[in-house]
């Protein structure tokens, strides 16, 4: 080997130590997820577009520690505990991993995002406009709450099944179920059908409390958008679709894998959001300033293929609003 190579080695293994050293003392941007870690490669993505809006460049001017719990909740303490260790600046939590990085550490500066229960009673802070603590970040619903969302939703939904008389809710009790729940049961009156829900307490009843509403006669099922189903949706999303009924969920991701139709924020748009709150917080603004943030953002998937199979024709005008076609 000649010297110049052999130089050009050694300065190259001298250095990465260096760059070891300049990457640990950059600030530490936490990220708790509850799904499987294959499904957040869009959410950091997102994150990091975020932070990229707002001047700050990964590898630069900080660098991601990320954690994820694969839809099993349970281990969602231990992991962020893992993640405090590190010392963090800030941490991102979503959906059902927030009230518990909000329970674990709370004094850790926290953004929640992804997040379809209200921030207020789950004790996050304060107010939307003065959050007042250690945590702040964005909520999937609009103005209006849950009810609005849900009125929306079904609004379209009978657009594809305009007979619809009887709709059975699949979820558990659930703070997120119980609140769509509610929501579902206050617009049902407006367009004529009746809510059927047969409790279930795990995903061991899911199949079970499928049969049963379909035993009562209902037309199409309507898929709770709470954390347990939506992390373990290869296992729940055959049963829902087993019985051959229309189907309607929440997230893009429900109507991307199957469900006839899906309503509801813009998951991503959500984690770039938090992006941006992170950035501002590395900057030295703190969560108690930062305004809690509303949906402005929806995704409407129309599942063009299950549609088929169930002899439903979308009308043109469903086509022409939807944000995505699945063919």
């Amino acid at each position: 080997m000649r010297r110049r190579e052999l130089l050009g080695l050694m300065g190259g293994a001298a250095a990465l130590p260096v760059v070891a050293r300049a990457q640990k003392s950059l600030p530490i941007v936490a990220v708790l997820v509850p799904g499987p870690a294959k499904n957040a490669e869009n959410r950091l993505t997102a994150i990091r577009q975020g932070m990229r809006e707002a001047g700050l460049t990964e590898g630069v001017n900080f660098i991601f520690a990320s954690r994820y719990a694969d839809g099993v909740f349970d281990r969602l303490p231990a992991l962020a505990l893992e993640l405090a260790a590190l010392k963090p600046r800030v941490m991102i939590a979503s959906a059902a991993a927030a009230p518990v990085a909000h329970k674990v550490l709370p004094d850790l500066p926290l953004i929640f995002t992804s997040y379809a229960a209200d921030p207020i009673k789950a004790g996050f802070a304060e107010s939307y406009i003065h959050p007042g603590g250690h945590a702040t970040g964005n909520v999937m619903n609009a103005l209006g709450g849950e009810e609005a969302l849900t009125q929306k939703r079904m609004n379209l939904f009978k657009e594809l099944v305009p007979d619809l008389k009887a709709i059975g809710f699949i979820g558990t009790s659930s703070l997120l179920a119980t609140a769509e729940l509610d929501a579902l049961r206050s617009v049902a009156g407006q367009f004529g059908f009746e809510v059927v829900r047969h409790p279930l307490a795990g995903l061991d009843e899911v199949e079970d409390s499928i049969s049963a509403s379909i035993r009562d006669g209902v037309g199409a099922l309507y898929v709770s958008g709470e954390p347990l189903l939506y992390n373990n949706m290869p296992r729940v999303l055959p049963l829902v679709m087993a019985p051959g009924k229309p189907t309607v969920g929440t997230y893009p991701d429900w109507g991307r894998a199957g469900l006839l139709m899906s309503y509801s924020a813009d998951l991503i748009d959500d984690f770039r959001r938090a992006g941006i709150y992170a950035a501002k917080i590395l900057g030295g603004e703190k969560p108690a300033d930062l305004p809690i943030e509303q949906a402005s953002k929806f995704v409407l998937v129309l599942n063009l293929k299950t549609a088929k199979s169930l002899g439903i024709a979308p009308p043109d005008r469903l086509l022409t609003v939807a944000d995505e076609v699945i063919e």
